[in-house]
């Protein structure tokens, strides 16, 4: 299984043929300008490619009117001027004729190519009498259906289908924003009536509102619709108030609408992260979705002169990674906006390169939400916890007052002349020179996991392309690592620590991604002390250890901020302080969602690491997924570097499972969601207060009195 790629040439053929600033931004080269980008970095060539269909009329009946579809059909026997008219009954919309390349041949019939493969350019000029707006939005959807196909038939893992016109503005019976066909809500609607699917997720990360999808879902309760979008108290456009966080659906749909107002300017890497773990992910592990459909508009990234976002295209990577922790990491990524062709080019590489399974690279920038990112994410926690358990067991304050009501109008982008477009430029510039810069000095290593066994054939159970390491430091410098440490001296133990040793030399050299060690019971805690002591010696800056069970801190690790030891289920810190920090170990699913969602990744993405070591005690207490879960959580903050140390009496199926989300693939389901006992929630509710003023993605909710002023 892999990662399709889906496109069509046909879709570069709508173009604005008249004046119009408003919509001159939607052009052919946002798709032209995205595929060379993937051709370039070998990104292309790593997918199945895929040239998208049509979709019928009754696919597009779905979520449209007939009607709709009519009136869309028959545009194709209007010339450039009724378009233009027709055109302007919607809002920022423009509409393509039909264009005649040549005569046709005698061999075409009307309205009709008779190309025995019309999909692929012909040899000789043909007429191409369906190169309309209506021919291009029939393909935008069609291609989101076949992403959708391939996904849920097993012929893929996930995808990325790069359409124009994009459509999440788009409502049943109206053109909006660019958008023609809602290609998001009606693959939703496909992978229902087609594939029988229960619950489908909706991600709309575009800087704008999907009006659309929200009025089309907002009384279902089988998909659950997220989205972030400039809202600035409801001046930024489309100016409705059914954009901020208290609409939250209606009817048997009340609270799967989920709407993030970001009331400021310059949201960035931490800002859309802090979204992630303290809205969606929480919502989403609950509702537990079977197929997350993701319109990826990438007018939230850096630079773009819609957004004006700071967010910079490695972050979409870490967006991508942590969905694949839903739904088996079925993931299909239909494009919506983007208008800054570098940054949009960029993001969408980031993208796949994270459907693929790569590591994404290290987040650039501090990580601390803004304080208006705080407030929005509060006021949509508060009105969406009477509608969720997952926010009930973290304390969600009460329903704030409603949001400044919509002006009428829309403000017109920066202009080019003013110093704060000028300084946003170069601050894009800046972004995407590091971004270019880092994939050079940092490219994705030749071996994505090795696994250093101590169980001889072990190694046949490991999912494919995960190398069995054979190699081992010098027992001497083994030996040399291991003293005065009694559990080492066995031949056993100290045999174990050079494989692991060794490994993690691979590691940090770059020759390998991420690492899974086995290591005898007795010497686990020693082992685990070494290899912390070996990481911070030989170039890792900051490591972070996250230990589960019985595995104690040693007491002589110094807090000197290169170290940060989280221990999970094991005793309480007899010297707790920042960067050591105990919490009992969860015994729902909902309490261990809360643990790795609320404490250990906003730590994680708080310290920034560039090693993790995950280190599972003897009866550490985890079951095979939850350990999977966090394996693959902690993949990002470190741009991959992850090395899990195990047990070797463990399960054989421990080990496969690790080395497969080391690997890039989905953890499995944790099962149904259950909500966390009183016990596990204090604990939490405990220690956030005393490591916020230090780890500053821990922030996720403002005092009502800060709100109110």
């Amino acid at each position: 299984m892999g990662t399709a790629l889906v496109y069509h040439e046909d879709m570069t053929a709508a173009r604005l043929l008249w004046d119009d600033p408003e919509c001159e931004i939607e052009c052919p080269e946002r798709l032209t300008t995205a595929l060379e980008c993937l051709q370039q970095q070998g990104l292309e060539q790593r997918c199945l490619r895929l040239a998208a269909r049509e979709a019928s009329e009754a696919e597009l009946g779905l979520v449209h009117s007939p009607e709709y579809v009519a009136l869309l059909r028959g545009t194709q026997a209007l010339g450039t001027r009724e378009l233009q008219a027709l055109s302007k009954q919607y809002d920022a919309v423009y509409l393509h004729p039909v264009r005649a390349l040549a005569d046709p041949p005698p061999s075409h019939t009307s309205g009709t190519c008779a190309c025995s493969r019309p999909a692929l350019p012909c040899a000789v000029p043909c007429w191409l009498p369906l190169q309309s707006t209506f021919h291009c939005a029939r393909l935008a959807a069609g291609a989101a259906l076949q992403l959708v196909d391939a996904v849920l038939t097993g012929a893929v893992r996930n995808g990325l289908a790069l359409v124009r016109p994009p459509g999440h503005h788009s409502q049943r019976a109206t053109a909006n924003g660019f958008c023609v066909f809602n290609n998001v809500a009606i693959a939703a609607k496909h992978a229902q009536q087609q594939h029988g699917l229960r619950r489908v997720l909706i991600v709309d990360w575009d800087v704008h509102h999907g009006q659309g999808i929200q009025y089309i879902f907002e009384d279902d309760p089988s998909v659950l619709y997220f989205s972030w979008h400039r809202y600035e108290h409801g001046h930024f456009w489309p100016h409705l108030r059914e954009s901020d966080a208290d609409a939250v659906g209606r009817g048997r749909g009340l609270g799967f609408t989920v709407n993030l107002p970001w009331n400021q300017v310059g949201m960035g890497n931490a800002d859309y992260v802090a979204a992630f773990l303290h809205v969606l992910l929480p919502l989403a592990f609950e509702f537990d979705p079977e197929l997350v459909l993701v319109s990826a508009g990438f007018d939230s990234a850096i630079g773009d002169p819609e957004g004006q976002m700071l967010a910079t295209p490695e972050c979409f990577a870490h967006l991508t990674q942590l969905l694949q922790m839903l739904a088996g990491g079925r993931v299909c990524a239909v494009l919506e906006g983007g208008y800054h062709l570098e940054s949009l080019s960029q993001s969408v590489c980031m993208t796949v390169r994270a459907l693929l399974g790569d590591p994404a690279l290290p987040l650039s920038g501090p990580m601390e939400p803004q304080g208006s990112a705080l407030e929005s994410l509060q006021r949509v926690r508060a009105a969406q916890a009477p509608h969720w358990v997952s926010l009930q067991q973290q304390g969600a304050a009460p329903v704030l007052s409603p949001g400044t009501p919509c002006p009428e109008g829309r403000p017109s982008p920066l202009p080019p002349g003013e110093p704060e477009f000028k300084a946003a430029v170069t601050q894009a510039a800046d972004a995407l020179s590091v971004l270019l810069e880092q994939l050079h000095l940092h490219p994705t290593p030749p071996i994505r996991v090795a696994a250093a066994l101590t169980v001889p054939d072990a190694g046949r159970a490991l999912p494919l392309g995960v190398l069995c390491e054979e190699g081992s430091l010098p027992r001497e410098e083994a030996q040399a690592w291991a003293r005065p440490r009694e559990t080492l001296a066995q031949d056993e133990a100290l045999a174990a620590l050079g494989k692991v040793l060794y490994l993690l030399d691979r590691i940090l050299d770059g020759q390998v991604s991420s690492g899974m060690a086995a290591t005898p019971a007795p010497a686990a805690a020693a082992t685990l002390d070494v290899a912390v002591r070996y990481g911070l010696s030989h170039g890792a800056q900051r490591l972070l250890c996250v230990a589960v069970g019985q595995l104690d801190r040693p007491p002589d690790l110094t807090d000197d901020g290169r170290n940060l030891w989280l221990n999970i289920g094991g005793k309480e810190a007899t010297a707790p302080s920042m960067f050591h920090v105990s919490v009992p170990l969860p015994v729902t699913t909902g309490g261990f969602l809360s643990c790795a969602l609320a404490l250990v990744l906003p730590l994680a993405y708080s310290f920034q690491p560039d090693l993790v070591l995950v280190a599972l005690g003897l009866a550490h207490g985890l079951r095979d997924p939850q350990a999977a879960l966090l394996a693959a959580l902690l993949r990002g903050p470190a741009g991959g570097r992850v090395l899990a140390l195990v047990d070797e009496e463990s399960t054989p199926q421990l080990a496969t499972v690790l080395a497969s989300v080391l690997n890039g693939e989905a953890p499995p389901s944790l099962g149904p969601f259950s909500m966390a006992t009183p016990e596990d929630t204090q604990a939490l509710m405990y220690l956030r207060p005393r490591l916020e003023p230090r780890w500053k993605m821990l922030q996720r909710l403002l005092e009502c009195c800060d709100l109110a002023a």
